[in-house]
């Protein structure tokens, strides 16, 4: 959805046209073999399958569609941020239907080690995973993305060169920076899926988050670089960046956002993507036509309910109160009834 970036990067050579023809050698899952024939007592030549790398790969890769062709499709998309690295969590959100996750390493206290855990548990639910790093850099990315997941999220985005930069990371040489080791990585099936250098450009949703008022100023641009898929916004740091910190509600702050949204909708070279806030719910960001919506933060939403649970236990009455009294009037009814 992205349009070609003012700069021009050399062209690749498809992975297809370095491909040897398989019509003039024979398959490396082919063993010729001599055996013979009983009825004519003559040797025959027949061949010895056995399953190929690629075939492999095909059994164990997904079939669900990816959040880049979701997206092309017209679906708007639910996401959560995970802040704990909580494998279990992370399993319970993708068993909840949440579209996507991000692991977030930018908030959350754990990196690449503690990230791995919690994509194998999405996986295990077939929610994609969303890498957000801490850093917007090639050493970060790459690490990331040697991990596999369906998205990187790269923050702190504020001019064209930082897009580029980071499209950069997330390709091989020459068109990237991107080190090489895909062979061995979970990305690439530890090298099972023979065909990972074919598919992963295709498949790799590459998000660049503007949340500063430098950004938001060039965010058309952005929003322009080829290979950039979604503009995700980020309300708490361009609030603070405006001089609002922790003010997302402020007129200021808003009156940006709105900007920020024009001028990625109407260019229409990326998706945009945004974080719920109390003045602006998932609902309505949906509404404005955000193709990627975060409600909630793992965290936040552990924190609500442990709060409301206190004080609703708090608040209740003491022995002998009256909803103690009616809870057991209703439990005996219950039990004369049986």
């Amino acid at each position: 959805m992205a349009s070609s970036a003012a700069a021009t990067t050399p062209a690749v050579p498809s992975t297809s046209t370095r491909r040897i023809s398989a019509a003039s050698n024979p398959s490396p899952s082919t063993l010729p073999m001599k055996t013979l024939n009983p009825k004519s007592k003559t040797l025959k030549t027949t061949s010895l399958r056995y399953a190929s790398p690629s075939s492999a790969a095909d059994a164990a890769r997904p079939h669900s569609e990816t959040l880049k062709s979701r997206l092309a499709s017209g679906e708007t998309l639910y996401g959560l941020f995970l802040l704990t690295f909580s494998p279990d969590l992370a399993e319970i959100a993708g068993l909840s239907g949440y579209d996507y996750v991000v692991v977030d390493m930018e908030h959350g206290h754990g990196g690449i080690s503690a990230a791995l855990p919690c994509l194998r548990a999405l996986a295990a639910a077939s929610t994609p995973a969303i890498l957000r790093l801490p850093e917007s850099s090639p050493t970060w990315a790459k690490k990331a993305l040697d991990l596999g997941p369906a998205g990187v999220m790269f923050p702190m985005i504020e001019s064209v060169r930082d897009a580029e930069l980071a499209v950069s990371a997330c390709r091989f040489p020459p068109r990237g920076v991107r080190g090489s080791a895909h062979t061995v990585v979970r990305a690439s099936r530890y090298g099972i899926d023979d065909g990972y250098l074919e598919h992963y450009e295709e498949e790799l949703l590459i998000l660049c988050q503007v949340e500063t008022e430098a950004g938001v100023n060039e965010i058309g641009a952005i929003a322009a670089v080829d290979g950039v898929d979604c503009v995700q916004m980020g309300p708490l740091d361009l609030s603070a960046s405006a001089g609002c910190l922790w003010d997302p509600g402020n007129r200021k702050v808003r009156e940006l956002m709105r900007r920020a949204e024009r001028g990625v909708l109407e260019g229409g070279n990326a998706y945009i993507g945004g974080f719920a806030m109390p003045h602006d719910g998932p609902e309505e960001l949906k509404m404005r036509g955000y193709h990627m919506v975060s409600g909630a933060v793992d965290v936040g939403m552990f924190r609500r309910a442990a709060v409301e649970d206190v004080a609703r236990f708090r608040m209740a009455p003491g022995p002998g109160g009256e909803a103690v009294e009616e809870a057991k009037k209703e439990e005996d009814e219950e039990y004369y009834s049986e």
